[in-house]
């Protein structure tokens, strides 16, 4: 059994370590889209909430359909305290690979927000460079409104990039698959081969370059 003197000292670390990690300030959410696609900039949000001003309908934004995650778009844009988008480009994707263009697109959305948090949440379990503490969340889209509304800000900035860019590539058809390897994406890869804003290291243009 612990003698008082030693419980007191694990209460007295454990609450320091609670003070060092968890001290007030303002929290960051950030969660990214566009990691699996063939083609396009992977986007990445960052979101600060504000307390004061909630918003309602906060969600992963794969469980939302486009109309309410366009309008919880501005809803997040006016009432967050602060917010921020960021990509990382096509060549930054074939340069560095996935995964780091994706850490890459999420540092310069914090670094983009015009607040300075103190702690930043992050989707997944997989944390880019930052210089303050931040946390891996695993379904954090899910679980923490700030993270669900960085998701809709990065996930409706990319749709838009791909409605924009089905302009200038109307054969591929990215306004309705949206970058991804469906059926109807694939067969117009082989059909047209690779258009500058095809991912050139994801193996299914890849294929159609040799």
């Amino acid at each position: 059994m612990p003698s008082n003197k030693s419980s007191k000292v694990e209460k007295a670390v454990t609450r320091q370590s609670a003070l060092l990690w968890d001290f007030p300030g303002l929290v960051a959410g950030v969660d990214e889209a566009g990691r699996g696609p063939l083609a396009g900039p992977v986007v990445a949000a960052a979101v600060i909430l504000d307390d004061q001003n909630p918003i309602a309908g906060l969600a992963d934004s794969k469980k939302l359909t486009a109309a309410r995650r366009e309008w919880l778009f501005d809803e997040i844009r006016s009432k967050a305290l602060c917010c921020s988008i960021a990509e990382a480009t096509v060549e930054e994707i074939e340069q560095l690979n996935i995964l780091q263009a994706t850490m890459l697109a999420m540092r310069r959305a914090v670094e983009g927000l015009r607040l300075k948090p103190n702690k930043v949440l992050v989707d997944g379990n997989r944390l880019p460079v930052l210089s303050m503490m931040a946390e891996a969340i695993v379904q954090g889209d899910a679980l923490v409104p700030s993270i669900s509304a960085a998701s809709i800000l990065a996930k409706v900035h990319r749709d838009r990039w791909c409605a924009q860019i089905d302009l200038t590539y109307p054969q591929y058809g990215f306004s309705k698959h949206k970058g991804y390897g469906t059926a109807q994406h694939l067969a117009a890869l082989q059909a047209h081969g690779a258009c500058p804003q095809h991912r050139k290291t994801f193996r299914p243009v890849a294929e159609v370059m040799r």
